[in-house]
């Protein structure tokens, strides 16, 4: 599992996320059984209803989905191997490109020091993720992280069989979308080889950036608002980094807010809260105390945020003003995905890809 041992020792990572993260609330054995076993007849209940609201279909010779519910510490080992997977080739490809030898900044930054640091968020993560659909590392699985959905429903006070539904839906919809349209994984992989590309950060330019992020989490800890909510991607303002950037950040937008649209589509027949469910999912979402808005913002967990709700506009837009036959138009191809101005403008996108005026549906 680990890269060079000049980067990210991914070993310490894992032990360090797994020694730091939280046990999660408390559960009989007999509660904690029923949950997986809800959870798992939820993910199954949810693909006819995702299937049915989207029109999406699984190919019938791709690989069979696979459904995992995990606690804490299982999420942790997931997602350790998913990032060495996603970022230890992008790692190799950077060293590559350098001429000299890393300079005093990075060699200060060793492999067991990033490794900590990749553990630590690590640990940060796995108490908040209700779900997720591995895109990269294993690929093909469902991930449904059990105490963080119990922990959830409790805080918030919702009947726990309409939340596990809902969030299955959420997460079903990932899956979906990368299974019936194979292309979308191949696109991101080109999109993360494109960025590497066009990177090219010396010593001195990232300390430099460092400063200013460090800056805006100072501003997150007193409460003040505003400034760039993009966390350690606001290091990347390379021209060339930030096209790529875009183009990423529009993909995401668009599969986040796909499946909002999903989530809250289904109505009331299927998930009878799903009103209640929505409003106060919405105040979880943002954060509790200073400490939680300094690491959102350090993650870009803030502009996760805005990915949601924009891309909810977008699909709700689209589809509006040309069904949902002709919001589906947008898996035909990477030329036929959003472009970033137009999450907040579905008029432009229908007009470019359809070839004539939005009209409402």
């Amino acid at each position: 599992m680990s890269s060079s041992p000049s980067m990210v020792d991914w070993d310490l990572a894992g032990r360090t996320a797994r020694r730091l993260v939280g046990p999660g609330p408390e559960t009989t054995r007999e509660e904690a059984a029923a949950v997986v076993r809800e959870l798992h007849e939820a993910a199954a209940t949810a693909v006819a209803h995702v299937e049915g609201l989207t029109g999406l279909r699984a190919r019938p010779d791709g690989p069979r989905p696979e459904i995992a519910v995990v606690d804490r510490p299982g999420w942790v080992d997931a997602n350790t191997a998913g990032m060495a997977a996603l970022l230890d080739p992008l790692v190799d490809a950077l060293a590559e490109k350098q001429d000299a030898r890393p300079g005093p900044l990075a060699t200060a930054i060793g492999s067991r020091a990033t490794g900590v640091q990749a553990g630590g968020i690590l640990a940060f993560l796995s108490s908040r993720v209700l779900g997720q659909y591995e895109v990269f590392g294993t690929g093909g699985r469902l991930l449904l992280v059990a105490p963080n959905v119990v922990d959830a429903e409790r805080r918030l006070g919702v009947d726990p069989s309409d939340f596990r539904l809902w969030v299955c839906l959420h997460e079903v919809t990932h899956q979906l979308q990368f299974t019936a349209v194979p292309w979308l994984r191949d696109h991101l992989e080109a999109q993360i080889g494109e960025f590497i590309e066009a990177t090219d950060l010396s010593p001195d330019v990232l300390r430099e950036r460092l400063r200013d992020v460090l800056r805006s989490l100072g501003d997150a800890v007193r409460g003040i608002e505003g400034g760039d909510d993009g966390g350690l991607m606001a290091l990347i303002r390379d021209p060339a980094q930030r096209a790529v950037l875009d183009r990423v950040t529009a993909v995401m937008s668009l599969v986040e807010g796909h499946a909002e649209f999903v989530m809250d589509g289904v109505g009331p027949d299927v998930v009878p809260s799903v009103r209640t469910l929505r409003k106060r999912f919405a105040q979880r979402r943002k954060g509790r105390g200073p400490l939680d808005r300094v690491l959102r913002r350090l993650l870009g967990l803030e502009q996760k945020m805005k990915q949601y709700a924009d891309g909810r506009h977008f699909v709700a837009g689209v589809v509006d003003r040309v069904g949902m036959e002709g919001f589906n138009r947008v898996w035909s191809g990477p030329e036929t995905l959003p472009r970033i101005e137009e999450l907040t403008d579905p008029d432009r996108w229908v007009e470019r890809v359809h070839g004539r005026p939005a009209i409402p549906a």
